[in-house]
């Protein structure tokens, strides 16, 4: 017997997944097989019937079933959806997160002075390097961003992101992923292997393909390491090159953070502009704190701290460019020695 849901009041995303099949939203949204078995879905056939949509699955229980097996249609749809809506959010999953721009307001500095800028805007697939003195605020600038400050940290900037005012959900949640930070000490406490802490990531973002995300991520992470490391490899057994180059091709590639913040990525033992590079191909917004000059120039534009404030936004010209390319043939040549000083090679006057 056909039954009829009111369904007036359905928003428009319980209207797109309620289009899906079951087995659909069963291979999307895996975690859905919790609700089903706490809901006795399978004793009345759920799973028999796949390639219904719910509201199809549900309409064609019989009166007399859903009397003796206590199923409410309305209530059990209504919950239904409701559980992936809520999971996606956990999960951050949701395409409310997708960042396009990230808008710094200004704030004072430690004396309590104005900031000079107006505001800057930055943008995906951008690298911003934050320069100053050791002290100067640098890192308090990154906070600001991590917590897409309101007028409310020691600074008094603002973030925005899109141009909007973040919503509160995205603050304050501890499921935020809005943003990566990858500091300079990467320690790992979990008793896993490499292969093992990439699927447990993968699985939490469920991904489909666990096998080519994990190879995918040791590939990157390797093209970026100093010394290779394997799949087996116990992650507290990774020295700091290596754990920094594994979070940053897992932050790339398996993060949906669109904004990662790195601070003295010089200090990391990998190959920065290969890390760059990564990380800008999947179009974050990249900052990082830097004392490396080609850094520094390598980024698209550059903020100055000084006082604890942003003093100055200096776009990367293009004789500063050309200075660059002067500055990365003098660190091959340091890398190249650094190199064979560790293969336990003398150097030489052409080294």
């Amino acid at each position: 017997m056909e039954n009829n849901f009111s369904l007036s009041d359905e928003n428009t995303e319980v209207k797109k997944l309620s289009e899906k099949s079951i087995q659909d939203i069963l291979s999307e949204y895996p975690f859905i097989e919790d609700f089903i078995n706490e809901n006795r879905l399978i004793e009345i056939g759920i799973l028999k019937n796949k390639e219904q949509t719910l509201k199809e699955f549900l309409q064609s229980l019989s009166d007399e079933l859903c009397e003796e097996e206590a199923v409410n249609r309305e209530e059990l749809y209504d919950a239904f959806f409701e559980y992936i809506i809520q999971m996606r959010a956990f999960l951050n999953l949701e395409d409310a997160n997708e960042v396009k721009s990230l808008t710094i307001l200004p704030g004072t500095n430690k004396s309590g002075e104005a900031e000079t800028f107006d505001e800057l805007t930055l943008y995906t697939s951008q690298i911003i390097s934050i320069v100053g003195p050791t002290g100067s605020g640098k890192s308090r600038l990154l906070a600001d961003i991590e917590w897409t400050a309101q007028g409310d940290t020691p600074t008094s900037r603002s973030i925005l992101i899109n141009g909007k005012t973040p919503d509160k959900t995205i603050r304050f949640s501890v499921n935020n992923k809005l943003v990566a930070q990858l500091s300079q000490n990467m320690n790992f406490v979990m008793d896993l292997s490499v292969k093992e802490f990439i699927e447990l990531h993968a699985e939490s973002r469920l991904i489909k393909n666990k096998e080519e995300a994990v190879k995918n991520i040791i590939e990157a992470a390797n093209n970026l390491a100093g010394e290779k490391f394997n799949l087996d490899t116990p992650i507290t057994a990774l020295s700091g090159g290596q754990s920094r180059a594994l979070m940053i091709a897992d932050t790339a590639i398996l993060s949906a953070s669109p904004i990662v913040l790195i601070d003295e990525i010089e200090n990391a033992g990998i190959d920065r502009k290969k890390a760059l590079e990564l990380l800008v191909s999947k179009e974050k917004i990249v900052l990082m704190a830097t004392h490396d000059p080609a850094l520094a120039l390598y980024a698209d534009k550059r903020i100055v701290i000084k006082n604890g404030g942003i003093s100055s936004v200096i776009e990367t010209s293009k004789k500063e460019k050309e200075i660059l390319a002067e500055l990365e043939i003098m660190d091959a040549k340091i890398q190249n020695m650094r190199t064979k000083l560790r293969a336990g090679e003398e150097l030489g006057l052409t080294s």
